[in-house]
């Protein structure tokens, strides 16, 4: 666990005093917690949001994604709570006090073990609830009383309708990654929730970056709010180095895996924009013999949680993950991220970067980019107000590109179809003829009458009325019978 690290320290900033945890007046209990996990020194974002919150202010607060934002209201918060601490089983003894919502269910989790591991000295209890997991354990939990719950919006919904969660003696709602939140369009449960609290209560709102919409979304719920901002919004982090190397589309994978092979990289996320990429990309790896894995949204949530514990276990060396794990995600040491993909959103771009170089470490940045991505790069590049360094990727050659030229028997078995309608289409094409029809070269002498034309007209039609008048006149008959005459 890294969220509370303290950064490198520049010889010039060392002679001046230096803030500790224990000058915040926090409990014994949570000193102890943090003295177990070796943390003396908070961060910027820690010293700055700390003292403000344990003042009972609302707060805005926006830090570079990696600065330990988490700790940054959880430690106040147990602080806060510990004055209605109990140690009794009873459920009545234990309401649900401080509520912590998140876009994701992996940050849901991260956000949980901080909590839990400040806490555990502390009679405080708390939970995380979010989906893709049964409900019953959950709901056990629940009943049994909770002072702490961090959440996703939609599983809290699915609790609140199940009448198996109160949320009538909140007093603290953190919002945590909030404008991720209005990107995944929990904007309508975010107003359901909020109307079920009580209206005298903390509220905190804590991101790496905030729009315009997210500042319209705070002013209708903080009531005159401490904005706490460490760094220049929407900046990456001065220790993480950033790189692009331009390839072709069709030799992106290759090059993952180039990278991966030359810098020796053992532990990495590729990022991917779309689950299927995401998947592709994993079973090449396998196939060019790193391990590696892929979360995602069609991933089970006992999948993810799988692939994300064998990642940080190092049982696995890459993860290839889409945006949902782009937030929230505390891999200790991580030393380089890559963007398989550019991110369709910029700011999406500063949380992708933010896994690695982390608490004051140093990391890598690389993206790959093609010809269709220059857009999405202005973007980029607009927003973190900084352009990206450009490298060429030297030794690089794709190995797995389809050359037509060296096909395989497979692949030409394969691809007959497609190899015989091409050899066809660069044949000189054919007018269409349609096929004639024999003619009869009577048919083409000029009309002549005869002298006997008129005569024989006239006994055509003569003959015509003796036909018509020989002819029996036909007779209705009714269903009795043709009458007789």
């Amino acid at each position: 666990m890294t969220d509370i690290k303290s950064p490198a320290i520049s010889p010039d900033e060392q002679t001046a005093p230096q803030v500790m945890f224990a000058d915040f007046g926090l409990a014994p209990e949570i000193l102890r917690a943090l003295t177990d996990q070796g943390y003396v020194h908070p961060t910027p974002i820690q010293e700055q949001a700390i003292p403000v919150v344990l003042q009972g202010r609302d707060v805005m607060g926006a830090a570079q994604t990696g600065t330990g934002k988490t700790a940054g209201f959880s430690l106040p918060i147990i602080q806060l709570l510990l004055a209605h601490a109990s140690t009794s089983a009873s459920p009545a003894r234990h309401p649900v006090r401080a509520l912590i919502l998140t876009p994701t269910r992996e940050l849901a989790d991260q956000v949980a073990e901080n909590v839990k591991a400040y806490s555990r000295h502390t009679p405080l209890r708390s939970t995380v609830v979010f989906g893709g997991m049964d409900m019953a354990p959950q709901t056990t939990i629940l009943r049994n009383g909770v002072e702490i719950v961090i959440a996703t919006p939609g599983r809290l919904l699915d609790h609140v309708q199940q009448k198996t969660v109160n949320l009538s003696q909140v007093q603290i709602l953190v919002m945590d990654e909030a404008d991720r939140m209005l990107d995944m369009g929990f904007l309508p449960d975010l107003q359901r929730i909020i109307n079920l609290l009580p209206k005298k209560r903390q509220n905190l709102m804590f991101s790496a970056t905030f729009s315009p919409e997210i500042k319209k979304l705070a002013a209708s719920f903080l009531t005159n709010p401490q904005t706490i901002e460490v760094a220049r919004s929407n900046a990456t982090a001065d220790n993480v180095t950033q790189i692009l190397y331009k390839v072709g589309a069709e030799e992106k994978r290759d090059a993952v895996s180039f990278i991966i092979r030359e810098r020796g990289l053992k532990q990495v996320i590729v990022f991917s924009n779309t689950k299927i990429g995401a998947s592709r990309l994993a079973v090449h790896l396998v196939k060019q013999g790193v391990k590696a894995s892929a979360i995602h949204g069609d991933k089970s949530q006992q999948e993810r949680m799988a692939a994300l514990e064998a990642f940080k276990q190092g049982e696995v060396e890459v993860l290839v993950a889409t945006d949902v794990a782009a937030r929230g995600l505390d891999i200790a040491e991580l030393p380089c991220v890559i963007n398989f993909d550019l991110p369709y959103s910029a700011e999406d771009y500063v949380h992708r970067i933010g896994r690695t170089g982390r608490a004051g470490a140093k990391g890598d940045a690389i993206s790959l980019h093609t010809d269709q991505d220059e857009r999405l790069l202005i973007d980029i590049e607009k927003l973190i107000k900084q352009k990206i360094v450009r490298l060429h990727l030297a030794g690089f050659v794709a190995t797995s590109v389809h050359q037509p030229e060296h096909k395989s028997p497979r692949d030409r078995h394969e691809r007959g179809d497609r190899g015989e309608r091409s050899e066809r289409s660069e044949r000189p094409a054919r007018s269409f003829q349609p096929p004639r029809e024999k003619i009869d070269p009577w048919f083409l002498k000029p009309y002549e009458p005869s002298a006997s034309t008129g005569n024989a007209t006239a006994a055509s039609v003569s003959a015509g009325k003796s036909l018509t008048a020989a002819k029996p006149q036909k007779k209705a008959a009714l269903l009795g019978g043709i009458p007789k005459s």
